[in-house]
Parts: C-alpha cells; structure tokens; sequence
C-alpha cells in the first residue's frame, strides 16, 4: 500500500520492487480493489494501480472506533483464568456450549 500511496503502479512495477511473484501481486492488488481500497486505470496493455485515500480514511475510522471498543472490554478479555468462571456468572463474558 505504502507504494501504492506514492504513485501509481502497475503489477509488474510492484513485482520489481517487492520481489514477490506476478500471481501474488495480483491477487493482493484484486483483493484491494474488491474493497475498494485501490483502483484501477488502464494505459493500453498495462493496468496502475493508485489507493483511493478517501478509502483509507474510512477505514482508519472503523479501525479506530473498533480499537475503542476493544479498550473498553480489555480488563474482561485479559482476565486471569481464575477469573473467567466469575466473568462468566457474572454475564461479562458469553459461555461457550
């Protein structure tokens, strides 16, 4: 991503720069674009690939808020052992069956 950030690029720029395999670039740059995150243009036979910051923007923000909402359950989930059977009567955490 962080090359992506810089400039656009096609596969086989990025698979000079990381050294990794065409297929793997690709399927990496397929999931990205799935979600939106890159997108695509074609020049002629080639495709570049640039992020798409209002993307990365939103999703700093569903991270962030999930972080919040992790740090206000992280005493429960970071409970001793002994502790959980309590956490569990208690209603802090879901029984498993």
């Amino acid at each position: 991503m962080a090359l992506l950030a810089s400039e656009p690029l096609c596969t086989c720029h990025l698979v000079e720069m990381t050294g990794a395999r065409q297929s793997n670039v690709s399927n990496h740059l397929r999931v990205l674009r799935e979600t939106g995150l890159v997108e695509a243009q074609a020049a002629g036979r080639f495709t570049y690939y640039r992020v798409r910051p209002a993307a990365l923007r939103d999703l700093i923000a569903e991270l962030s808020a999930l972080a919040e909402q992790a740090e206000a359950v992280a005493g429960v989930v970071e409970a001793p052992a002994t502790a959980e059977r309590a956490a569990v009567s208690t209603g802090l955490l879901r029984p498993c069956e």
